[in-house]
């Protein structure tokens, strides 16, 4: 009989989290997403590979749990025998098995799981193992961690040389991450992140690529730095992205030098390629920059910055973007409202640009809702400084909205060193306390996911697919199976 199948993969992901009480009825678990189960003209039954029945009704929900010792124990590996047996308990209650789902169904469940969830699942058995390292699924599951409400989403927060992820959704408790670098006794930076890969760097300017969801790293080589005699050196900022067209990650280098005695800048601009797994140089960029800590903003296939024409006092600020795929700077369009001398900051809301207009009195939040076209900025919300705590925020950047149950909290970061809550309906701003942490921290937005710090194309699948190849592996074995005379 042919089934819709529409299960709440939060619910799978409770049950494997370690911490799960067994005494909590799975009744109780399954009431809480109603509106997810679906609604069932006739009853079903339905095992999600686990050993449990999932049993709906038109009028009621019910559920039973049938573990038949059918519960995958991480702890040690389950026989063969026992698997089997389990199997066999299971179709003779007339309730299909795994294997009998069909594929896209069980990748639709998984493509709902935190990164955490899918290791320990690929760890059980070489089927679910073939299954996740597939790049076809880590492409579909990273679509789905992008969503700005999915639960994959977390916080990554800096100080001095430690880093930390928070649960974007609750805020309440940080875990410190290993990277990969050595600090010197010195802090660490985050250049940026895209695609569940961040991309840091030391005091050394050692550069690495890193997925703290796989614990897995690449060590990029050094860029090098040719400083022109007559200027001093100002600053130097990063941006990383992911460039679609060409499967590529970058990284972008513009290193800044100023002539006081001429009022004059240049800036030496290079490009990295985890394709190529090399520097190049570029033209030199022809803006100056404003802001020397921030990095480059993603949004689309470019990297932003907040730039002016020359260093004159009442020269306006502008957004320069750099397009990853054409490698060439150009400007981007402000709104049609929005002219003359004020304080900018470039950040990225929601997947849009957005800009963060400072007059004083208090700032504007605009974004881009179709990138490119200037008709389509749109001002989200204005904060006035009505108050001590609002009139001493300076350079502030959005980093959330709409993670959290009310709706009515935006996340902000103040000077790259506090974090804040704007509330929408009140306009009252409160400080973002976390357990554990000081006072002073830097905020990123980070996703997890299964992309590891290499290139990625569909062809891995088919070479995959090859090496497991009945005929491949049957010369390998004839091959070994002959064995090696070993002479003394």
């Amino acid at each position: 009989m042919q089934t819709t199948i529409n299960v709440e993969a939060d619910c799978i992901q409770r049950w494997m989290e370690p911490s799960y009480p067994p005494a909590i009825s799975w009744a109780d678990v399954v009431s809480m997403y109603p509106a997810l189960l679906g609604s069932y003209q006739e009853e079903h039954k339905l095992a999600i590979g686990f050993g449990f029945s999932f049993v709906f009704s038109s009028s009621v929900y019910t559920f039973n749990c049938l573990r038949f010792g059918y519960v995958p124990d991480f702890s040690r590996k389950k026989t063969l025998d026992r698997q089997i047996r389990d199997n066999e308990n299971l179709e003779g209650l007339g309730i299909p098995v795994m294997a009998d789902l069909p594929a896209e169904v069980i990748t639709d469940i998984l493509s709902h799981l935190p990164v955490k969830s899918l290791l320990r699942l690929r760890a059980t058995c070489k089927w679910w193992r073939s299954l996740i390292d597939k790049t076809h699924f880590i492409f579909f599951h990273l679509s789905k961690s992008i969503d700005t409400k999915n639960w994959n989403i977390s916080l990554l927060l800096r100080h001095r040389s430690h880093l930390y992820q928070v649960n974007l959704h609750a805020l309440d408790e940080a875990v410190e991450l290993n990277h990969p670098l050595m600090c010197y006794s010195s802090s660490i930076n985050v250049l940026g992140s895209c695609n569940g890969l961040l991309c840091i760097s030391n005091i050394a300017d050692d550069f690495a690529l890193w997925n703290p969801s796989l614990r897995k790293h690449r060590i990029l080589p050094a860029d090098r730095l040719n400083r022109p005699q007559s200027s001093l050196f100002a600053a130097r900022v990063y941006g990383f992205g992911y460039d679609p067209f060409t499967n590529d990650y970058k990284l972008v280098s513009i290193s800044y030098f100023v002539d006081l005695h001429n009022r004059s800048f240049d800036s030496q601009v290079q490009l990295y390629s985890l394709r190529s797994d090399a520097w190049k140089v570029l033209p030199s960029m022809p803006y100056a920059l404003c802001c020397a800590r921030t990095m480059g903003v993603f949004v689309g296939v470019a990297l932003h910055w907040v730039v002016t024409r020359k260093l004159e006092p009442n020269e306006p600020d502008l957004i320069v973007s750099f397009d990853l795929r054409l490698e060439s700077f150009r400007e981007v369009p402000l709104p049609v409202s929005v002219n003359g001398n004020f304080e900018m900051n470039v950040a990225q809301l929601g997947g849009c640009l957005c800009m963060v207009e400072d007059r004083g009195s208090g700032f504007d939040v605009w974004v881009m809702r179709v990138y490119g076209s200037r008709e389509s900025w749109c001002k989200l919300f204005t904060v006035t400084r009505r108050c001590e705590l609002t009139r001493s925020m300076k350079c502030v950047k959005p980093l959330a909205l709409g993670f959290w149950g009310d709706g009515d909290r935006v996340l902000f970061e103040q000077d790259r060193s506090k974090l804040y809550w704007y509330h929408l309906k009140s306009g009252n701003v409160s400080c973002v306390k976390i357990s554990g942490m000081p006072n002073s921290v830097e905020g990123t937005l980070w996703v997890g996911s299964l992309v590891p710090p290499s290139i990625l194309t569909l062809r891995d699948d088919t070479k995959r697919h090859r090496m497991r190849d009945p005929k491949i592996t049957k010369k390998r074995d004839d091959f070994l199976s002959q064995g090696f005379k070993l002479t003394l």
